[in-house]
């Protein structure tokens, strides 16, 4: 169960005010899988160029806490919003 500071951070990514960089959404991608679902057991997409830097992003994060993940993706949304 997502912790309400981890909510409140991923409610928080929907409401920015300039959209992050690719890069940082495939980092905020990667850490809210591992921290809502965990590691990533699925085939990595073969034909699906996006979906494979999404499926790279999560998969970077193989062996990381929930909670770990959870705490990365609230630092990594507020040094986001430091940049508005």
């Amino acid at each position: 169960m997502p912790s309400a500071e981890f909510t409140a951070a991923a409610d928080a990514v929907q409401t920015l005010s300039t959209k992050p960089s690719d890069d940082d959404l495939l980092k905020l991608y990667g850490l809210f899988k591992q921290a809502t679902i965990g590691d990533n057991n699925t085939s990595k997409p073969t034909f699906d160029i996006r979906g494979r830097y999404k499926w790279d992003a999560w998969n970077a994060n193989k062996g990381k806490s929930q909670e770990e993940a959870e705490k990365e993706y609230i630092a990594l949304v507020e040094e986001l919003k430091s940049k508005q």
